[in-house]
């Protein structure tokens, strides 16, 4: 992978785990992991999915390519076996797994194709999901703003799989068959705006390399247009967030 998030998990947590906890149960359930099935998390990060399916009953192997984040899923997780190795070369045997799961990290591959091929090959079915670049109302936002102020892309180049037809056609690609599409819709609650500006400031994935680029002053005017793309709340207020997942099996 290509190790986009240099954060440590607490940061990484506050800004996108609100979102990647409540998509985890909604992931699970379209993958179709049942109690005892031997799974493949695949970029586990700070361990959102991780949790969901050691809850389900599920044999869970982690695989994380962020030496960060590894540590925290063997601090959280320790009797689980976790694997520091990035998904284009997996260190396992072909039919190791029931399941493979890959949940918000196939647009930060370096290569999603063979990291397909790969999850496979080791697995006899597959499910992976994406944010919609405009369905995620706080990625949208953010990359608004980035447009009116005139900084640049707040996504750099993390816009792939982003859609149906992309993660279709990134299944498909990878001889993997009987693909199916859905649409899982979270919401997160902010206590207010301030709370959701801490969070960008903490410099996680794409968003907050683009917010951490700033000068002050393009600093206070992302700050003021950020505030009015969300509405200018003034107390607490909900984002919402549509992934896009895919599913699809080796076999006939």
């Amino acid at each position: 992978m290509s190790g986009i998030f240099h954060a440590d998990e607490e940061s990484y947590d506050e800004f996108m785990g609100r979102y990647s906890v409540r998509l985890a149960p909604l992931f699970v359930d379209f993958a179709g992991v049942a109690d005892g099935q031997r799974v493949l998390d695949v970029g586990a990060g700070t361990g959102a999915l991780t949790r969901e399916l050691v809850t389900r009953g599920a044999t869970v192997v982690a695989l994380e390519p962020s030496p960060e984040f590894t540590r925290a899923l063997r601090a959280r997780f320790p009797q689980m076996e976790v694997h520091e190795a990035a998904a284009e070369e997996l260190p396992f045997a072909d039919d190791s797994f029931d399941v493979a799961l890959a949940q918000l990290v196939v647009a930060f591959m370096a290569d999603a194709a063979a990291a397909m091929r790969e999850l496979g090959r080791v697995a006899h079915r597959v499910a992976i999901c994406m944010w919609g670049v405009e369905e995620m109302q706080m990625l949208a936002a953010i990359g608004r703003t980035a447009r009116v102020i005139g900084s640049g892309s707040a996504e750099q180049g993390a816009r792939r799989y982003r859609t149906p037809h992309e993660l279709r056609e990134l299944l498909t690609a990878a001889g993997l068959r009987n693909v199916e599409i859905c649409e899982l819709d979270v919401t997160a609650p902010y206590v207010d705006f301030e709370e959701f500006w801490r969070a960008l400031s903490l410099q996680v994935g794409p968003a907050g390399a683009w917010l951490h680029g700033l000068d002050d002053k393009r600093r206070a005017l992302a700050h003021d247009e950020l505030h009015r793309q969300l509405g200018n709340p003034t107390g607490s207020f909900e984002l919402h967030g549509r992934a896009y997942g895919a599913r699809a099996t080796r076999g006939s």
